[in-house]
């Protein structure tokens, strides 16, 4: 990777997380986030309820409290409570990962018992951000991009369906037409257009599909909307929670938790692919904002268990529209959230998004998902696909596109678990998982090291260091002179707030590999604010923000390092160092 983060800086950007765009813009673009995604919130409900046999009181009051708790969760990713949120752009909203094991819990054991699993489902979540640095090896950068670009496969399904989504007795070219202006429209202005234009290109784009279905084709229903009230409330149908723990209940829970890993995938996913389109210059992935963004899944999941409705997850389509915009200010996040909430209380005007014609909601996803899938490309080539990378995600690949469209023993994938597996996300991202933590287990034995983080361990350190390098084989003494600068810089590096915080302790843990003729070391501390790999990007700032006493440890750090990722994690910060033997020099990577 270049040293420059300048030459990676996107220009397109025209508000970050923390810029404020005028008043109509918010409002505007909150409002194309919003008609975006309700049909997916509403319909998710209906499908659920519909299959499992449910009332209408039911439906009615599972529709109004999941548009509620996404306005809810939405403003919460935005704009944070504690630990709780992202502090992006991440829209929440239904989804249909659970729909098969939620029909099943309703006919099995009713409402109650859907309500109990989800807020189990719930709790898992928040045990995974609250310990999601022990899961590092699980929950990385190549699961989120394996995962991204598996998205467009899982839906393509449903673009197609959308596509033929037109009355019978429609003319035969209602839907290629109609998607067709959908997706020119939405396409070409961004392409030919900046500025102000381009915030509008998906509404245009929408706007004009619906303009030609109503006018052209006849195919935008129009006799439910006028029937929809304007303004109402649901009849009070909460289902309540089963607490009776039936043996029903611990059947399914395996399920639901495997479901609920699912959708921590997803918002790993999206978490890190919000971040890379939010900023202008490039900076280090904030596993902080990701564990954020999974604890605000777990409080919609845990609102919609005790409502009585769908669990929600994070949509990846608004970082296709922030991308699109080049709008990532967290205020639109907040209005989106407002923006669903005022719509549960307008029931036609849910119902005016809801009849938008199938061609025009697929022509729109097809730039979606493509964009997506580009950004999950971007995640893994900047995480550096070596060849074990490189083999373990093209088989994920595969084999998510495989159990995708049933080409593998379709007759054994029957039931709940053939609802699971037949996700290519789902096969996909676990493929990823097991291929890597295979690896890390087959890679051979570590050395660790437990001490405080102060000046006075580093003898302790650099022993344990020099031992480690004369216990492998082949490596010289260069090998071990580089290895143990490495460990003097990175020491500096860490203590060097020492002094400021002298009653603070500091723990540390140092664990070291041998790969071949390079070492791969993991220095895990308790936290510090101060992020290495944005500092070492400032140093090929031309307006130096880096003060000028602690630029010499990380250039020296860059000098004998291969490659440097730091992840920071609430209270804990882990520090991924790889030393080679020749050839190292200036090759840092960052994100």
């Amino acid at each position: 990777m270049s040293s420059s983060s300048s030459a990676h800086a996107r220009q397109d950007v025209r508000y970050e997380p923390d810029e404020r765009p005028p008043l109509p813009i918010t409002i505007g673009l909150g409002v194309q986030y919003a008609l975006l995604c309700i049909a997916s919130i509403v319909l998710t409900p209906m499908i659920m309820i519909t299959l499992a046999g449910g009332s209408d009181e039911y439906l009615s009051w599972a529709v109004f409290a999941a548009l509620v708790i996404s306005g809810l969760t939405t403003a919460i990713q935005a704009r944070k409570l504690g630990r709780i949120g992202a502090g992006y752009i991440l829209v929440m909203g239904s989804t249909s990962a659970f729909l098969a094991v939620s029909v099943t819990a309703i006919e099995r054991g009713g409402p109650g018992m859907l309500a109990t699993l989800i807020i189990a489902a719930a709790l898992i979540q928040f045990v995974l951000a609250a310990r999601m640095a022990l899961l590092r090896k699980v929950f990385t950068p190549t699961v989120a991009g394996t995962v991204l670009i598996l998205i467009p496969i899982t839906l393509t399904p449903l673009i197609l369906r959308k596509l033929a989504e037109v009355p019978a007795d429609a003319s035969p070219l209602a839907g290629p037409v109609t998607a067709g202006v959908t997706l020119l429209v939405t396409l070409l202005i961004p392409l030919r257009f900046s500025g102000v234009m381009r915030l509008w290109a998906p509404a245009i784009g929408i706007v004009a599909g619906c303009v030609v279905a109503a006018l052209g084709f006849g195919i935008y229903d129009m006799t439910t909307i006028a029937d929809a009230a304007w303004i109402g409330l649901p009849d009070l149908a909460y289902p309540g929670v089963d607490l009776s723990f039936r043996p029903e209940f611990w059947a399914l829970l395996p399920s639901f938790i495997m479901v609920t890993l699912v959708g921590a995938m997803d918002t790993l996913g999206d978490a890190i692919a919000i971040q890379r389109v939010s900023w202008r210059k490039p900076r280090a992935i904030d596993f902080r904002s990701i564990q954020g963004a999974i604890g605000a899944d777990g409080v919609g999941n845990l609102l919609s268990g005790l409502a009585g409705t769908v669990p929600n997850t994070t949509y990846g389509m608004s970082i296709a529209v922030a991308e699109l915009t080049g709008v990532a200010a967290r205020r639109i996040g907040i209005c989106v959230g407002a923006v669903f909430v005022v719509l549960a209380f307008l029931p036609k005007f849910v119902t005016l998004v809801v009849a938008i014609p199938g061609p025009v909601v697929a022509a729109y996803y097809v730039i979606l998902v493509a964009l997506i899938f580009v950004f999950g490309m971007k995640i893994l080539l900047s995480e550096g696909l070596d060849y074990r990378k490189g083999l373990v995600v093209g088989v994920a690949f595969w084999l998510g596109i495989a159990f995708q469209f049933d080409w593998v023993y379709p007759e054994y994938l029957q039931g709940a678990w053939g609802e699971l597996l037949g996700n290519g996300m789902t096969v996909g991202g676990l493929t990823v998982i097991l291929l890597t933590m295979f690896g890390e287990i087959a890679g051979g034995g570590q050395s660790r090291l437990k001490t405080c983080l102060t000046t006075e361990t580093w003898p302790e350190v650099d022993a344990f260091l020099a031992d480690f390098a004369t216990r492998q084989r082949g490596w010289g003494n260069e090998m071990e002179t580089r290895l143990r600068a490495v460990g003097e810089e990175t020491m500096q590096i860490l203590t060097r707030d020492e002094a400021e915080a002298p009653d603070q302790e500091r723990r540390l843990l140092l664990i070291a590999r041998a790969d071949g003729k390079a070492a791969d070391l993991e220095f895990i501390a308790t936290t510090d604010e101060t992020n290495i790999e944005d500092q070492l990007a400032m140093l090929s700032e031309a307006a130096m923000s880096v003060p000028a006493e602690a630029e010499i440890p990380l250039r020296l750090l860059r000098h004998y390092a291969s490659s440097i990722r730091h992840q920071q994690y609430h209270d804990i910060d882990i520090l991924m160092i790889r030393v080679e033997s020749v050839g190292g020099q200036g090759q840092v990577g960052w994100d």
